[in-house]
Order: C-alpha cells, then structure tokens, then sequence
C-alpha cells in the first residue's frame, strides 16, 4: 500500500538563507478528498460507505462521477480502501492499515500546539555530506529533515531546538550511511556581524504570514457556525477545505519555542479558529452524509460518525478497529 504519509517536497532552497514557503494551493486531488471524506465520517469504527454515496459526496466538489467511480478503484487497488457487496449496493470502507496511518496522521494534528513549550536551550544539529550526483539520496534526506522540523542553517547543517527522536535516527542512519552526523549544541554569539543566530534558518514572518492568512479566512465563517447557518453540504466543504489548510502548519511550525519567537505569535490563534470550524460543524456535516448515504443505499446508517479535533486528541490512545 502507498505510504499515506509521503508528501512530496513543499520547500525549495538551498540552505544560504531561510526556506522559502510554497504557495499553498487550493485544489485537492480526487484522490485525495476521497480518503478524507471517508476518514472525516466514518473514525474510528471504519465504517462502511455506499460507492454511490463517495460519487455523490466527491460531486459536491466538483469532481465528475466518471472521475469520482476511477479514483474510487484505483484506492481500492493500492490498499486505501476495500470493497464490500450486499446485493446491487457496494460499500468501502478505509483498510485497517491505511486507517491506522491517517489516524496516526490526524494524531499530529490535532495534538498539535497542545505540548508543554519549554525548551533547554540546546539545538539539535545534523551535518550531512551526499555527493551532488547522488541528488535522489540527498533530496530524500532533506525531505526527512523537514518533516522532522529541521531547517537549513547552513548548505548541510540542518538545526532544529528539539532532540531527534530514536524513529529519526533510525530513519537519517538509513537515508544516509556513513555520511550524517548529529549533535546537541548551545550557540555561542559572536559579537560581528557575521554572527547567524540558528532561528534565522526559518523563515518566521512567511509562516505568521500563513497563520494570519488563515486566520482571517475562517474566523469570517464563526458567526454563521455559531447561528445554524452552515449546514449541508456547506459544513462538509467547510470542513474539508479548513482541515486541509490547517494540516500544512505542523510542517511550516516546527514549533519553535516561544522565547525565540516574536511577541503575539499567532500559532495558538489560529488553533482555536480550526478547532472552532471543524469541531463546529461535525454535526452538520454529519448529518448530511448520513443523508447522502441513506439516499445511496436503502437503511440508516449510523455508523457514520464526524470526529473531531477534541476528541482525538482526548482519546488519542483509541486506535482504529
């Protein structure tokens, strides 16, 4: 099965300056709304959709019914989904081991910001020395690190204020044999000019720029969710889309303590805005795929559930059945 968890590489630089953010595009592929309509309605029973209720619920983006059956096979081919058949009705459901990866995956998420913030003072450095032509290995390790919160001080000393974790040993031992090493340091100030403090390596007024984007964008929609007045298919696309945006920050935020940051950094802020959208609206949109679903295929199905970021990071330890 594909690794639910790859992405591919969303920073570009070369390590002489901060990294510069993407631009976060707004488009989803099919393929991806599929897996998170089905795992946004049915953790962590796994229960089962209709197919016809997955066409219906990807048509509410505009994804085309033709489009919508192809992604459908092609998830259940690469292990994402399986099948099930009463009759005339087929149903899918999420196999364990995908809904074991996306569960683990929204764990991150919505655990995310809620950890003690405080910090010893040491930084965690990794020097690493991969040959120019080996460019797969050496974009692989740079991959790895980001993912893991590290950012370019230098060329191919990469800095992040947390220890790295055994996994990440483990992981930079494979990418890199014998040519990556790892230290805990505290930084010296030089009094010159030349003096790079490692905070510098990420770029801080481009990730609070991301946050204010998102926060602008959602608390808009509070009043409404706080009134009724988003429901239907609305509060499903609501959910999809803040949750799709909000997912980026644990890969632009490496969560870098406080006391290096600016005054009113907006990490916490924008939190409570996703918390406030998607846990606002997991009734409604509930509803409506429940209804989507009765309509697709005859019975209640009740095992439809919309789980929320409160409730995953309460029962985090609930892995799916």
């Amino acid at each position: 099965m594909a690794n639910l968890s790859h992405h591919e590489e969303i920073f570009s630089g070369d390590g002489t300056g901060p990294m510069r953010l993407p631009r976060w595009q707004g488009e989803v592929s099919p393929a991806g709304l599929a897996v998170t309509l089905v795992a946004d309605y049915t953790f962590p029973a796994r229960a089962w959709l209709p197919a016809a209720a997955i066409v219906a619920l990807l048509g509410e983006f505009d994804v085309a019914a033709g489009a919508a059956r192809t992604t459908i096979s092609r998830l259940a081919r690469r292990g994402v989904l399986e099948n099930s058949r009463q009759g005339r009705f087929s149903s899918y459901r999420l196999t364990r081991e995908a809904a074991v990866d996306l569960w683990s995956g929204g764990a991150s998420i919505a655990t995310f910001t809620t950890q003690p913030d405080a910090w010893d003072g040491w930084w965690t450095l990794v020097a690493f020395s991969v040959p120019e032509r080996e460019s797969t290995r050496r974009r692989a390790l740079r991959t790895a690190l980001r993912w893991r919160g590290f950012a370019p001080l230098y060329d191919a000393v990469w800095a992040s204020p947390h220890p790295l974790t055994p996994k990440g040993r483990v992981e930079l031992a494979e990418l890199a044999p014998g040519s990556v090493s790892v230290f805990r340091a505290r930084q010296v100030d030089l009094e010159t000019e030349a003096n790079r403090n490692p905070v510098e390596a990420w770029d801080l007024s481009g990730i609070a720029e991301q946050y204010e984007v998102f926060i602008r964008r959602w608390s808009g929609l509070l009043p409404r969710i706080s009134a009724g007045e988003v429901t239907g298919a609305a509060a499903v696309r609501a959910r999809t889309e803040v949750m799709n945006t909000y997912r980026h920050f644990p890969v632009l935020d490496p969560l870098l303590p406080i006391e290096l940051l600016p005054a009113d950094w907006p990490r916490s802020r924008a939190r409570e805005v996703c918390v406030a959208v998607y846990d606002g609206l997991a009734h409604p949109a509930q509803e409506h795929v429940r209804s989507v679903a009765a309509r697709s295929a005859a019975g209640p199905h009740l095992g439809i559930s919309a789980h929320t970021i409160a409730g995953m990071s309460a029962g985090i330890d609930h892995s799916p059945d």
